[in-house]
C-alpha cells in the first residue's frame, strides 16, 4: 500500500503544476527576461549588419573611389568616380590642389555614383573630398589626392596641312608627334578622316614620330577633307599620353598636274585633266638628273638663294656654281629641287639641253606662271629622266609608293 500511495502523490503533484502553468501562476513567475524586453546590442544601435532577432538589417556600405588615394601619373582622360554601393553620395568636391579650381561633376539619379564631367589637366595635383551616407543615415567623410601625368610624358603633335588651308590634289595629310608612337593602332583609331567625295585612304608610318594619310588615287578636286583627332588621353606607348583633341578641315582645289619631259625638254600643265599650258624647259643633266616620278609642290619664294656647297659641290668642281639667286622659285623637295627661272647663262639652252642640277628651269614667263598659278599640293610628274624617284620623305614622294605597299603596315 505504501508503494501505491507514493505513485498517486507524484501524479497529483504533476497535475498541480500543470494547472499552475495554465492559470499563469508558476509559468508567469518564471518566464525568461527577453519575453517583454529588447536586446541592447541590436535594437539600441542605429542599424545592424547581421541577421538576428531584431530588425531592420542594413547592408554594409561598400565604397569605391577612382583614382585611388595617392595615385601618381594618372591619365587626365581617366574617369574620376566616387561610387557607394548600399549607400548614397551626399557631396563631392574635386579641385586642383594648387589653385583650388573646381572640376564639375554630376551624381547619378539613384544617388549612388558621382562622376567628374570636366577634363583634367596634365602635371597637376588634385584633391577631392566626399561625404557618403549608408542606409542607416550614418555619414562618412574622407579626403584623397592624386596627380596626373607629368609634363615629361605629355605628347603633342603637329598637323599639316593646317586647319582651313587649301591645297592641291597631291597633298598627303601629315601628323608629326613630339614623342615616339609605339601604339600605332591606337593612334590610328583616334583619327577619323572623312571626305565629301567619300574617298577612303590609308596611313603610312615613315617613322615612330611621323605618319601620313592619302587615298589610293589623288584627292578629288574641289572636295573637303575633315580629320577628327581624338588624341587626348591616348597612350602612345611607354607612358606618353596624347594631350589634345582637334578637328582639322582641309579644302582641295582644282587638279593641277605638270608633266615635265626630261628627254624632250618640255613641260605641259593640265588643269582638271584638260591641257592648260605648254613650256620649254631645261632639266637635270647626266650628273644631276631630275628625280623621276611624282613630286608635290611645297612652297614658293620670289627669290631663292642657292649655295652649291649645300649639295656637296666644292671649289674646283666644274659643276660648282658658288652662290646665286634665282627668281620665281617653287620648291619640289627639301633637298633642293625647284621649278625656277633659269639663270641668264642657261636661257639659251631652254628646250634644247639639260644642264641644271636637278631643277626644272624655265624662262621668266613660264616660271612666273607656275609661281602665280600653282601652289602647295599641286603635282609635278617627271618622265624620261634617268634619275631615281625622290625619297618619300624628301618632300612628299608618297605617290611613288605602290598602293598595296603604302597601305600595308
Amino acid at each position: 500500500m505504501r508503494k501505491s500511495h507514493g505513485k498517486g502523490w507524484k501524479i497529483g503533484l504533476i497535475a498541480l503544476v500543470c494547472l499552475g502553468v495554465v492559470g499563469g501562476g508558476i509559468g508567469a513567475a518564471t518566464a525568461p527576461t527577453w519575453a517583454g524586453s529588447s536586446i541592447a546590442s541590436e535594437s539600441q544601435s542605429p542599424a545592424r549588419t547581421t541577421e538576428g532577432l531584431a530588425a531592420p538589417v542594413v547592408q554594409a556600405m561598400e565604397l569605391g573611389v577612382t583614382p585611388t588615394d595617392g595615385a601618381a601619373q594618372v591619365n587626365p582622360a581617366a574617369p574620376v568616380v566616387v561610387k557607394a554601393t548600399y549607400g548614397t553620395i551626399k557631396s563631392v568636391a574635386l579641385t586642383e590642389a594648387k589653385s583650388g579650381t573646381a572640376v564639375e561633376g554630376a551624381t547619378s539619379a539613384d544617388g549612388s555614383t558621382w562622376t567628374a564631367g570636366g577634363a583634367l589637366k596634365f602635371d597637376t595635383a588634385y584633391q577631392y573630398e566626399y561625404t557618403v551616407v549608408d542606409g542607416a543615415g550614418r555619414e562618412k567623410h574622407q579626403a584623397q589626392t592624386f596627380t596626373t601625368v607629368p609634363a615629361s610624358h605629355e605628347a603633342d603633335a603637329a598637323v599639316y596641312p593646317q586647319n582651313g588651308q587649301k591645297v592641291g590634289v597631291g597633298q598627303p595629310l601629315q601628323i608629326t608627334f613630339s614623342e615616339p608612337v609605339i601604339n600605332k593602332e591606337a593612334v590610328e583609331k583616334a583619327l577619323k578622316i572623312t571626305t565629301t567625295a567619300g574617298q577612303v585612304g590609308a596611313f603610312h608610318w615613315y617613322s615612330d614620330t611621323m605618319v601620313r594619310y592619302r587615298p589610293e588615287g589623288f584627292w578629288t578636286a574641289n572636295s573637303t577633307i575633315t580629320m577628327e583627332m581624338a588624341l587626348f588621353g591616348v597612350d602612345l606607348g611607354k607612358g606618353q599620353i596624347g594631350n589634345f583633341n582637334k578637328t582639322v578641315t582641309v579644302r582641295i582645289g582644282d587638279k593641277k598636274v605638270m608633266v615635265a619631259d626630261s628627254a624632250n625638254h618640255v613641260a605641259d600643265v593640265y588643269v582638271n585633266d584638260q591641257p592648260s599650258q605648254h613650256f620649254l624647259v631645261t632639266m637635270g643633266d647626266e650628273r644631276f638628273p631630275s628625280a623621276s616620278g611624282y613630286l608635290v609642290l611645297m612652297d614658293r619664294q620670289r627669290t631663292a638663294h642657292f649655295v652649291a656647297a649645300s649639295i656637296g659641290l666644292k671649289p674646283g668642281d666644274p659643276a660648282n656654281y658658288g652662290e646665286l639667286d634665282v627668281n620665281y622659285a617653287t620648291r619640289l623637295t627639301p633637298s633642293g629641287e625647284f621649278i625656277h627661272q633659269a639663270t641668264d647663262s642657261a636661257v639659251a639652252y631652254i628646250g634644247q639641253l639639260n644642264l641644271s642640277h636637278g631643277c626644272i628651269g624655265m624662262d621668266e614667263a613660264g616660271a612666273s606662271w607656275v609661281f602665280n598659278n600653282m601652289g602647295v599640293g599641286d603635282l609635278v610628274q617627271v618622265i624620261n629622266s634617268v634619275g631615281e624617284s625622290a625619297a618619300p620623305t624628301d618632300g612628299y614622294g608618297d605617290w611613288n609608293i605602290p598602293w598595296a605597299q603604302y597601305a600595308s603596315r
